[in-house]
């Protein structure tokens, strides 16, 4: 089997079996041919199912060697052993070359966040005289209320909006649906956007009928604009920190974490597949962290005292 024919075949079974992106996918290939071009240049005169540990190794040394970030290098890796997995599983190979493969450490960047001061700030700035200040307002107390990405919220539906039960139904990465409770402020401004400005949104595009926030065109609003919305409120608030919508849903796990919030809870409501990806958000500060040992831990705990006769 040649290297082409095992990308193609690694292709198919990441997106029939695994349900991958094509972002993703692309990535995973990009991996596997990166590790195809450096057996060519070394001339090994081997196809992906003579690969060996030995080989592996002087790989990982050349990408180091061309000046490649520990985080290009840990993604390449897990590209790599994952095309090997896919090997094994086809019974093409016998042993797994990358089974005692190591990447390195990485140093895990912890999320800008906001305190509830700063999130408050921002959205009592939104000008609600504005054309779209409430439907702005909505959204962005929805980020907040619900963690969502910005591709959950800009394609969030009306028939997925529950408000009397207090939830919404997300459609999140590889097309999982979850459901995530929404406060009451956050149904507050969505009611109220729905009630009083989007019927006056002009002629709705067709596809969008049910698309729960709309441009002024009566269309889908993009990432870019979501991101916009974000900037000019931040800025109005007198914030000079660095926000995105991605910045709300880091705060609004970040404080589910300090409050008290069960991590696989968070997990769910964030649609992590991982809960390694959720636990960055126990970067809590050192007195909540005190509070809670000397709160929690059994030998913290005031003994019962005891009268002996």
């Amino acid at each position: 089997m040649d290297w082409k024919t095992a990308i193609k075949g690694f292709n198919a079974y990441l997106m029939l079996e695994r349900s991958m992106s094509a972002n993703t996918l692309a990535a995973y290939g990009q991996d596997i041919e990166k590790l195809a071009t450096f057996v060519q240049m070394e001339s090994l005169d081997k196809n992906p199912l003579q690969i060996k540990f030995e080989d592996i190794e002087r790989f990982i040394h050349w990408i180091n060697k061309i000046g490649l970030g520990a985080r290009s290098q840990a993604r390449i890796i897990s590209g790599v052993k994952a095309f090997y997995k896919y090997l094994l599983l086809e019974d093409l190979i016998d042993d797994n070359p990358t089974e005692l493969l190591e990447g390195p450490k990485l140093q895990r960047k912890i999320p800008d966040t906001l305190d509830v001061v700063e999130i408050n700030m921002i959205l009592d700035s939104i000008d609600l005289s504005h054309v779209n200040g409430q439907r702005n307002r909505a959204m962005l107390e929805t980020l907040y209320a619900s963690g969502l990405r910005v591709s959950e919220l800009i394609s969030l539906r009306i028939s997925n909006y529950h408000p009397e039960e207090g939830y919404i139904q997300v459609i999140g990465k590889n097309n999982k649906e979850r459901i995530v409770p929404i406060g009451g402020e956050a149904i507050r401004h969505i009611n109220l956007y729905l009630e009083h400005y989007r019927p006056h949104t002009s002629e709705i595009k067709p596809g969008a009928e049910d698309i729960l926030f709309l441009n002024r065109r009566g269309n889908h609003l993009t990432r870019v604009m979501i991101f916009h919305i974000v900037k000019q409120a931040t800025m109005a608030a007198g914030i000079e920190k660095i926000v995105s919508p991605h910045t709300f849903r880091h705060s609004f796990a970040t404080h589910l974490v300090e409050g008290g919030a069960d991590l696989r809870a968070v997990q769910d409501m964030l649609g992590h597949e991982s809960i390694t990806t959720t636990e960055i958000y126990t970067h809590l500060d050192t007195h909540y962290l005190r509070e809670t040992i000397l709160s929690f831990h059994p030998r913290n705990k005031k003994q019962d005292s005891f009268v002996y006769s």
